[in-house]
Formats: structure tokens, sequence, C-alpha cells
């Protein structure tokens, strides 16, 4: 199944559910981060929760979350907009050890307290952020306890991974799904619907995943009043470049960039999100100083 995001409604009882399947970009993620098996899984879901709140944002927006823990993962950055672009990194990459399967499985990685933070972009330059102490430790559980309580919204939201290729594939499919109650929405179904999705996702993904993001809501939702809203394709990637880097270091000024300058003999950055270094060379700093661009 190829990355994408496909939302869709239950017109009768006006519920929203989005699905994003991510699997190609999580292993794109963990390629370039070179991250071990837990934390190589707990960037995915969180990269795919990117994928499905950024899908809630309106117009040309972004979305991020942040977890800090006390665990030797010790946290984690994504974020994602309406375009479909997603990235993200996590703190310890080399986090290789999860608990057994139930409640706990994540304990070993997040630790026994920490937070899950959520910025959002509303546009015209205002910014609104929101945290939840962690609590389920487990991204999804805290997720549905973020929307609870900071937007007074309950939501299903579900996280699936299915085995593929043994060890030498430990993400395999990856996909999301957030199921939400529009105003008018028949809050039992709602409840009934979370339940059944729950028993249904990981079982629908795996028969019918290799058709595509709609074949496997159709296939959860065989409801006629179902309707496909939106379909788009997700990618991880990167909004950095050279011009940012210089952007930045006009932003030291004179003073520091040229200390900068005698001591080091240039300026390297590397970006958190994809890891690409950037150099630049002694002599373009002193192009940028020579011609009072600070």
């Amino acid at each position: 199944m190829s990355d994408e995001l496909v939302s869709g409604l239950l017109k009768k009882t006006d519920l929203r559910v989005v699905l994003a399947s991510t699997t190609e970009l999580s292993r794109q993620a963990r390629a370039t981060h070179h991250t071990a098996p837990a934390a190589a899984v707990l960037l995915s879901q969180a990269l795919t929760a990117a994928a499905l709140m950024g899908a809630l944002q309106k117009n040309d927006s972004r979305i991020n979350i942040q977890l800090e823990c006390d665990g030797p993962l010790r946290g984690l950055f994504v974020d994602g907009d309406t375009s479909g672009l997603v990235r993200g990194y996590v703190k310890n990459t080399l986090v290789e050890y999860a608990g057994g399967d139930g409640q706990y499985h994540w304990r070993p990685v997040l630790g026994n307290k920490g937070f899950l933070s959520v910025l959002r972009d509303l546009g015209g330059g205002e910014y609104y952020r929101s945290s939840v102490d962690l609590e389920a430790f487990d991204l999804a559980g805290d997720l549905e306890r973020y929307f609870r309580q900071s937007d007074q919204l309950p939501s299903h939201v579900m996280l699936a991974q299915l085995p593929e290729g043994g060890d030498a594939e430990p993400l395999g499919h990856v996909a999301g799904l957030l199921v939400q109650p529009l105003p008018s929405a028949d809050m039992a179904a709602f409840a009934e619907l979370g339940e059944r999705l729950r028993r249904d996702f990981a079982p629908a993904l795996q028969a019918h995943g290799a058709e595509g993001g709609a074949a496997v809501l159709r296939a959860l939702l065989p409801e006629e009043d179902f309707e496909v809203m939106s379909r788009y394709p997700l990618r991880f990637g990167c909004s950095c470049s050279k011009d940012r880097v210089l952007r930045a270091l006009l932003a030291m000024g004179r003073e520091e960039l040229t200390d900068l300058l005698e001591k080091e003999g240039q300026a390297e950055a590397t970006c958190q999100f994809c890891t690409t270094r950037y150099v630049i060379p002694g002599d373009e700093i002193r192009g940028m100083l020579e011609r009072g661009a600070i």
C-alpha cells in the first residue's frame, strides 16, 4: 500500500474517520536516522500521528507533536502539514528493547514520567500549545487523552504495525486510524464504532492493505452512508535548506559571527529532522560581513 491519507465521513452518525498508511515514509525515517528497533517503531507511530493530526488542520498550516520522558528514549519531535509532508526525530536512536505485550509494553522505553505536547498553527502567525502528562505510556492512548482534555473531544486513535519480513524488517506495515465525532454526532454509535475498529483494524489492514487506504476503510466501514471526502499522498521530507542556514547566521549578529569565523573558520549545521549537514565556507561568511548583510 502506498503511503497516503484517506479521510471519510459516516453521514448518518456524523463521524469523521481518517486513515494514514505510512509504511514507506516510516522506513525512510528509520534509514535516515539509523534508529534501532524500539526507537524506529515509536518514531513511526509519531510520524503517523502527525499525518493524522495534520489532516485536521486548515489551509496551509503545520502541527507538531513533542514527547518528553525520563526513559532511555528521552523524547521525540515530529511535525506534519496539510499537504502530507511529515518529518521527525527521536532523541536517542539506539533504543532496542521494549517490554512484553500488554499495557506497559513501552514503559522500558518511555520510563515513569513525561508529557505529550501539541503545537497547532492557527494561521495568521498565531499558535496554540497544549500538553498532558503521560499516563498510558502508549502514544495512541496518550493522544486520546490529549484530545479529551485539551480539545474536550473524545477520539479513537489506533496505531498499527503488522510484522513483515521478520527481523530484517522490524517496522512491517505501518498505519494509523483516527475517529472523531462532529458536533451533531451519535455518541452511542461513536463508542460502538471504536470497539469494532479496535477489533477489526489490523485484520482489515492485513487483508486489504495492498489495495490502498480507501479499500481498507471500505472494508472497515461497509455502511452505505460512508463517503470518502479526501485522499492525498504522504511523504517523509524536510524544509531545511542552505538559505535557512544563512538566515540563521544573519540572526547571530556581526560580533558573534566574526567570533565564529575567527575560532572555527567556517560554519557548520546539521538538520535534526533529515540529518543533512551544511557547511558554510569562511569566504562566504566574510563576504556577508563585507557586504554589510549583518
